[in-house]
C-alpha cells in the first residue's frame, strides 16, 4: 500500500498510509495530514489514490506545492517522489506495481461550455467528407476523449453496489453518452480501468472499471457532480444501467452495452 513519510529539516515526524481515496493535506485540523505551519494553506493539497496509483493536486494554495524541486498543479506520483509543502517534506513510497503512467494521468475527456452551433454551409456547397470519430470528438464540446487508468475508494465500507457481479460472471461493457451541450449524442466507451471526465479547474470525476462493477468518484472542483439528481459527495458511488450524471453543466447517461 502507498504511504507518505512526513519530515521537516531531516527529522521524520510521521508515517501516513494512503488508505483513503482522497487524502487532504493542510494547516486546518480537519485535514487527513495536518501540517501546523503558517506557510501551509488551510487546505493545501489533495492526494487521490486510485488502486495502486496516486496523484497529487495543489488546491490553489498560497505558497504552492513542489514535487522533486519543481512547482506543480497536478502530478502523478511515483516511488521516492518528494513533495514539498513549506518547509515540510512528504516522501512517497509504493511497493505495488503501478497500473497507470504519467502520460495516462493527463488524458481527460474535457467538456467545454456549450457553444452555439456553427451556421450550416450554403446549400450549393458540396458536402464535406465526414471526419474520423476521434477528430470530431476533439473539435467539438468534448475534447480529447481519452482515459487515464485505475481508481480509488475511501477506507469506510463501500456503499451498496447495484452493478456488482459474481466473480465468475464477466463485467459487461459500458459507455457514457453525452445528452446536452454541443457534444450531445457523442458516446465514450469505458474500456480503461479509469476514465476521467469533466472540465479541469471546474469539475472532474473518474469512472472506474472494477471486477465488481463501475464506480464514479469526484476528484476535482469545489462542487460535486450529481448522480440521478443527487450530489455525488466525496466517496465512490456504484453506477447502474441508465444512471444520469451531470458534470460541469453537461448531462450524460451511463449504460451497459448490448
Amino acid at each position: 500500500m502507498a504511504k507518505l513519510i512526513l519530515s521537516v529539516d531531516g527529522q521524520v515526524l510521521k508515517e501516513h498510509v494512503l488508505s483513503k481515496e482522497r487524502t487532504l493535506i493542510g494547516r486546518k485540523p480537519h485535514n487527513d495530514i495536518q501540517i501546523d505551519n503558517l506557510a501551509v494553506s488551510g487546505e493545501h493539497a489533495a492526494i487521490i489514490t486510485i488502486l495502486n496509483d496516486s496523484f497529487i493536486e495543489d488546491l490553489g494554495s498560497t505558497n504552492g506545492t513542489m514535487v522533486n524541486g519543481k512547482p506543480i498543479k497536478k502530478h502523478f506520483l511515483q516511488a521516492n517522489d518528494v513533495i514539498e509543502i513549506g518547509k515540510h517534506k512528504l516522501k512517497y513510497f509504493n511497493d505495488a506495481p503501478s497500473q497507470a503512467s504519467a502520460a495516462d494521468f493527463e488524458k481527460t475527456m474535457i467538456i467545454r461550455s456549450p457553444a452555439k452551433p456553427a451556421a450550416p454551409p450554403p446549400a450549393a456547397a458540396p458536402a464535406a467528407p465526414a471526419a474520423p470519430a476521434a477528430e470530431r470528438a476533439s473539435s467539438d464540446t468534448v475534447t480529447n476523449m481519452k482515459a487515464m487508468a485505475p481508481e480509488v475508494v475511501k477506507a469506510a465500507p463501500p456503499p451498496p453496489q447495484p452493478t456488482a457481479h459474481a466473480d465468475h460472471a464477466p463485467l459487461p461493457d459500458a459507455a457514457i453518452q453525452v445528452l446536452s451541450g454541443a457534444a450531445a449524442g457523442r458516446t465514450l466507451d469505458l474500456t480503461k480501468n479509469l476514465t476521467t471526465i469533466g472540465k479541469p479547474g471546474l469539475q472532474v470525476a473518474v469512472i472506474t472499471k472494477r471486477p465488481n462493477g463501475y464506480f464514479i468518484t469526484h476528484v476535482e472542483g469545489a462542487s460535486y457532480p450529481t448522480l440521478n439528481g443527487a450530489s455525488l459527495g466525496a466517496t465512490a458511488h456504484p453506477l447502474a444501467d441508465h444512471d444520469m450524471i451531470e458534470i460541469a453543466g453537461v448531462k450524460m447517461e451511463f449504460f451497459f452495452k448490448p
